[in-house]
């Protein structure tokens, strides 16, 4: 008899616990919904210029510009697409282009070898599988070489003007971190974790937000933290060296 009460105490108390851990989630994730509305409202202030800084016209050239930024500066880029894209016009331009030699045309991106591989077999599946046209769809992207879900999300959020998910780059990865968004440091798992507590009706601007604020504020080794206007928001404010 004793050790049946033990095991119905042990157990109850093990479902008080978990309550507990679930309603502490719960208003953990009510916190961050309300903090992060105050952090997009300090950073629209302090950066009402944010936009994609990568030059494009059309949605080929966005999809192209956002593979060659991976590991390279969007100035750079935008150095290499302002003839590059003078050059090869189609997706069949770059699918029939001879791979050395678009390998030259964007070397300083850096990973060209990559790079060049991925766009010219990107391009090639658009020719024979999308009629020559960037998908509109998040499946379909993701199936184009050189293509994740950051570099989906950018070309259908801008190029489309359509949102189903949050594009985390180097700086979002960061930013999310540091201001106690998300513990993760997978993009993807990153990508849910702010999905869960932003406004859909936000997810793009607050990708602009966030890089520009990393750009210009809080840098990867010596965050401008005394300047900041996340300084009361942010745990990790004032513990650089």
């Amino acid at each position: 008899m004793y050790s049946e009460r033990g095991l119905l105490k042990s157990r109850l108390c093990e479902g008080n616990i978990a309550m507990k851990e679930k309603s502490k989630a719960v208003d953990t994730e009510r916190d961050n919904k309300t903090r992060v509305l105050s952090i997009i409202e300090l950073l629209e202030k302090e950066h009402s210029d944010a936009k994609i800084a990568l030059g494009y016209t059309n949605p080929l050239e966005l999809l192209v510009a956002t593979i060659l930024s991976a590991q390279c500066t969007d100035r750079r880029v935008n150095i290499v697409t302002k003839v590059l894209f003078k050059k090869y016009r189609k997706p069949e331009d770059y699918a029939d282009a001879d791979l050395e030699e678009l390998e030259e045309d964007i070397r300083s991106t850096g990973f060209y070898r990559n790079k060049a591989r991925n766009i010219k077999k990107c391009c090639q599946i658009l020719v024979e599988k999308f009629n020559s046209q960037v998908p509109k769809t998040m499946e379909e992207l993701v199936e184009l070489p050189g293509v994740a879900r950051k570099t989906a999300n950018i070309v259908l959020s801008n190029a489309y003007g359509i949102v189903e998910g949050i594009a985390v780059d180097t700086h979002v990865r960061r930013l999310a971190r540091r201001l106690g968004l998300s513990e993760h440091k997978n993009p993807n798992k990153i990508e849910n974790d702010l999905m869960e507590i932003v406004p859909k009706t936000r997810w793009t601007r607050i990708t602009d937000l966030l890089i520009f604020h990393g750009r210009r504020i809080c840098a990867a080794r010596k965050p401008k933290c005394g300047i900041c206007a996340l300084n009361k928001l942010c745990p990790y404010a004032f513990t650089f060296d």
